[in-house]
């Protein structure tokens, strides 16, 4: 028999022997009650046999009786348990006292023995439920003492309030129930409002109760709707969260579009979800708001999904979704197993042409999905898609694509159509769309597709008034202030399921977004057959070397070859090189001579620039109009003309050309009105409409005045 069969043997054998005791455990009245009176029957035996004298047991008795009532004062036991345990002892040792002189076998000395055995355990038993009793009445004494003074609090925190709206907002309120948030960063109040008041009203005056309630900055009083229409309820925000700086959860567990993705906190300490099943979400801010920030939280929570495929537009170099691209391409990366890791977004891109392919080939997938899953949707009886892991919803996120839904380059308008397009279709098929801006204005918002459409909104202020309507952002919101989130990455955020308030998004560090890409990589859904079908190559080949060689490409446009030839002008053709940074002896840039000198190179090459007073050629390449740059005053005037030069005979506002330049220069639209304002008398520029629809068109494309018979 081999040593593990033997001590399963005697294993066997210990549990078939019987119930194991526990020696350690406490007395209960009938276990205390037989130890007691077999104690004392042993003792008594023990000491008639051995002539022991009969003291020795009152002695002890009377010492056991001490030492528990001594005990019971410590633990603040009741008269009664006290009283009981010292009679317990003593009895038990007069009876041994009695019992060693007179015969502890007799039956007199053993039914008196079995007497005070049961009258122990009933006493024990009585003096246990006593004391329970004193315990749980303990208890709720303290409850209800903590309940008072709390009640206490909560009615002094609402007469404030009473008084406080009565004062400033001329309504009185009654305060129905004080909720004391469990972060302890402020309290709700749940009001109803006398006299068919709304809660707007009190909305309204939202400045003017934080004021006078003393808050510290980044701390608001902001009233919202009730259980129903007669109620109202106002959230006191006391400690400033929107100041602190949180990192990204490091809790990378899997999400759901249906369960809602968290994008940031609330001021009360609870996350904010985005709900993206059927919504599109917008997402706003200037530069030095945190954007592209919270872009890659969106990102990083989408990474996160089981049910989430997502698809990335970034025209300026694709810098949104490369740092969730490029680590695993290059190989960078490895999971635990050693595997390679897949990208953290499904299909990135960042040239016009690879994001007309994506587009072409989302629209492709929500056709053929309308017809390839009918039977399917009749069994789930739904008339939506039911996206799960197995047939993924597409998430396409379009870095500043507001922009390019408003532009008027003729490849942004295609690109813009297409956008439309997929937004106005794809909602049933799984297909929805966040996309971003870099200001809440009125040409971003005039959009109707955009408002329909977009119902989680994020405007992130970081202290910016510029471009931030936050009325024509959260629409019936009121008191939303700018200066309310004056910190970076902090600002408003409003869903279909939470009204527009307070909130501010994660810090998510570059490690963070490597350690996404690890954890989520064998979390990724692939694309359901029918959609990839449909998709076709341009979505099977999108990892291929040629089509992502523009992440890659780092050549720099001086040190080659070519461009050493053309920096020394002996490789021939146009020379431009001079313009990279010419100076004059003074070391100021001669940007009149370079200008010169560049217009002398396109004309000997291209003979298409004739004199201004000359009548213009039938044909060719006309740059004459850009003679009028080098006569403005500053580079933003000059970058702004030729803004609009290029916007052709369709022409362009001043908010068009405002973003345009916002980046690079920081214009504002006040200055490209005054701008406007001054070629349009000098003849530069030719106002065409009136109002709204008024907009500016370059003179050399402005409609020819017809002639006179």
């Amino acid at each position: 028999m081999s040593a593990t069969t033997a001590v399963n043997s005697k294993k066997k054998r210990q549990t078939d022997s019987g119930p194991v005791l526990d020696w350690s455990a406490g007395h209960g009245p009938v276990t205390g009650a037989l130890s007691a009176t077999t104690g004392a029957l042993a003792i008594a035996t023990t000491g008639a046999a051995t002539a022991m004298p009969p003291a020795w047991a009152l002695a002890v008795g009377a010492a056991g009786a001490l030492g528990h009532t001594v005990g019971g004062l410590k633990v603040r036991n009741a008269g009664r348990t006290l009283a009981f345990k010292a009679s317990a002892w003593l009895v038990g040792a007069g009876w041994t006292t009695w019992a060693m002189t007179s015969g502890p076998l007799s039956w007199a000395a053993l039914g008196s023995l079995a007497t005070i055995g049961v009258g122990i355990g009933a006493g024990a038993r009585s003096v246990a439920l006593y004391e329970e009793a004193r315990e749980d009445e303990a208890i709720a004494a303290a409850q209800r003492q903590i309940a008072l003074e709390m009640s206490a609090e909560r009615r002094a925190i609402a007469a404030e309030w009473v008084e406080r709206i009565q004062r400033l907002c001329n309504i009185t309120v009654r305060v129905l129930a004080v909720e004391l948030w469990e972060s302890g960063n402020g309290y709700s109040l749940d009001l109803e409002p006398r006299g068919g008041v709304t809660y707007d009203r009190i909305a309204q005056h939202a400045a003017a109760l934080s004021g006078d309630a003393k808050l510290p900055h980044g701390c608001t009083a902001s009233a919202g709707p009730g259980i129903h229409q007669g109620r109202a309820i106002l959230d006191v925000t006391t400690a400033n969260v929107l100041g602190e700086l949180r990192t990204y959860p490091e809790d990378y567990g899997p999400l759901s579009v249906h369960t809602g993705i968290p994008w940031g906190f609330r001021t009360n300490g609870d996350d904010v979800l985005a709900f993206l099943r059927e919504q599109c979400a917008l997402l706003v801010g200037p530069t030095g708001s945190g954007k592209t920030n919270m872009l890659h939280t969106v990102l990083g929570g989408f990474a996160r999904a089981v049910d989430v495929l997502t698809f990335v537009i970034d025209l300026n170099a694709g810098s949104a979704g490369l740092p969730w691209v490029l680590p695993a391409l290059n190989g960078e990366l490895t999971g635990e197993d050693g595997k390679p890791v897949r990208p953290g977004i499904d299909w990135l891109a960042g040239t016009y042409e690879e994001a007309m392919l994506m587009l072409d080939a989302a629209i492709a997938i929500g056709l053929h999905r309308k017809r390839a899953y009918q039977d399917l949707m009749a069994r789930e009886d739904t008339d939506l898609l039911p996206v799960s892991a197995q047939i993924p919803q597409i998430m396409l996120v379009i870095d500043e694509g507001a922009e390019i839904l408003v532009s008027t380059d003729r490849q942004l308008k295609a690109l813009a159509n297409k956008i439309c397009e997929f937004i106005r279709m794809q909602r049933a098929m799984g297909g929805r769309t966040v996309i971003t801006a870099l200001g809440a204005t009125g040409s971003v918002l005039g959009n109707l597709l955009i408002r329909r459409e977009a119902k989680v909104r994020v405007a992130l202020t970081g202290g910016e008034t510029e471009g931030m309507d936050l009325a024509k952002m959260f629409p019936g919101r009121k008191g939303l202030r700018v200066d309310q989130a004056p910190f970076k990455g902090a600002g408003f955020m409003g869903t279909p399921e939470s009204p527009g308030a307070l909130f501010k998004a994660w810090r998510i560090k570059p490690s963070q977004i490597r350690e996404i890409t690890v954890a989520t990589s064998d979390r990724h859904p692939r694309l359901d057959d029918v959609s990839a079908k449909a998709a076709g190559a341009a979505y099977a080949r999108r990892w291929d070397a040629e089509r992502t060689a523009w992440m890659r490409d780092l050549t720099p446009d001086t040190g080659t070859e070519s461009g050493q030839a053309m920096s020394d002008g002996s490789g021939g053709g146009l020379n431009l090189s001079a313009l990279r940074g010419a100076a004059d002896q003074s070391g100021q840039p001669r940007e009149d001579e370079l200008l010169r000198r560049f217009r002398e190179e396109i004309d000997a090459q291209f003979a298409t620039a004739p004199d201004p007073s000359a009548p213009p050629a039938a044909s060719g390449l006309n740059l004459s109009a850009l003679r009028g740059e080098a006569e403005q005053d500053s580079p933003a005037q000059r970058a702004a003309l030729a803004v609009l030069f290029a916007a052709g005979a369709d022409g362009t506002g001043a908010s068009a050309i405002a973003r345009a330049l916002a980046e690079e220069h920081g214009t504002t639209r006040q200055t490209v009105v005054g701008w406007l304002k001054t070629w349009t008398e000098d003849g530069t520029a030719v106002r065409v409409g009136e109002g709204t629809k008024a907009r500016y068109v370059h003179r050399d494309h402005a409609p020819k005045p017809p002639a006179n018979d």
